[in-house]
């Protein structure tokens, strides 16, 4: 049996844990290397190798808790941190970690964070200060966590979609995206933007006013706000997004986004 297939046993049923035991252990080994991932984008659209989540969810099941050390920090855990940094081209600022089974691209730089397992971050991403990148996340290249923002983790069911933050995208401090949302290509939000799967994100730059849900649409500028919604005991303002405008077509990325910033007076 193929590696895929014994897991998918196994996770069906527990009793065959044993037989899959170096399929599991393999998995994790392509994971932290990046040469296979929780999601990829397929055809322009995103796809769940709920299989991997599997191997993942087992793997916690195979592992035991050990005490280990890094300089003079002290762990007590089942998944020990990621090794050979150095050598992949990642830099990682004590106290940042990230754990085995999450794949760094060469370029990305941790300040102290947290990436889970699972997760694949691209080159040239900024993981800010108390940022964290949740279990399977999917976080593009050349994209800036800001200082204290939080990317959910989605490990369970196996076939649902983990958060995904596509290339470019500029994520504001404190901003939270969870539940599987998707923030795509060059997307900027600002200050305390929350995202989840149910969030109104709504777009108010036309003469009406445009409902998303769980996907902020590419080069959009997202500020948060509230609306009102009526109850039986009255009315209260709700949390949403509001769609301020897009970021301007320019080769020059980082060019754009000071505008973006500037022009829309986005607070990040």
């Amino acid at each position: 049996m193929s590696d895929r297939a014994l897991i998918e046993a196994a996770y069906a049923d527990l009793n065959l844990l044993g037989e899959a035991t170096g399929a599991v252990e393999r998995t994790m080994a392509l994971l932290d290397g990046g040469h296979i991932r929780v999601a990829e984008k397929r055809d322009g659209a995103w796809a769940v190798n709920g299989w991997v989540k599997e191997a993942i969810i087992l793997y916690f099941r195979i592992t035991r808790l050990h005490t280990m050390t890094a300089g003079e920090f002290e762990y007590h855990d089942k998944i020990p941190t990621k090794s050979g940094l150095a050598e992949s081209g990642i830099r990682v600022v004590p106290p940042g970690t990230v754990r085995y089974g999450a794949y760094c691209e060469p370029g990305v730089v941790v300040m102290p964070g947290y990436i889970n397992i699972g997760a694949y971050v691209g080159a040239g991403t900024m993981v800010d200060t108390w940022a964290t990148v949740g279990s399977c996340a999917q976080v593009g290249r050349n994209v800036h966590l800001s200082g204290g923002v939080g990317i959910g983790g989605v490990l369970e069911p196996p076939n649902a979609r983990p958060v995904i933050i596509e290339d470019g995208a500029f994520i504001g401090s404190r901003s939270i995206v969870t539940e599987g949302a998707i923030v795509e290509e060059g997307a900027v939000l600002g200050a305390n933007t929350t995202i989840t799967a149910t969030t109104p994100i709504i777009d108010v730059t036309g003469s009406e006013p445009v409902d998303y849900r769980g996907r902020v649409p590419a080069r959009s500028v997202v500020v948060p706000g509230t609306r009102p919604r009526s109850f039986a005991a009255g009315t209260v303002q709700l949390q949403c997004a509001y769609i301020i405008g897009r970021r301007s077509d320019s080769t020059d990325d980082r060019t754009s986004l000071n505008e973006a910033l500037r022009t829309f007076e986005v607070t990040v």
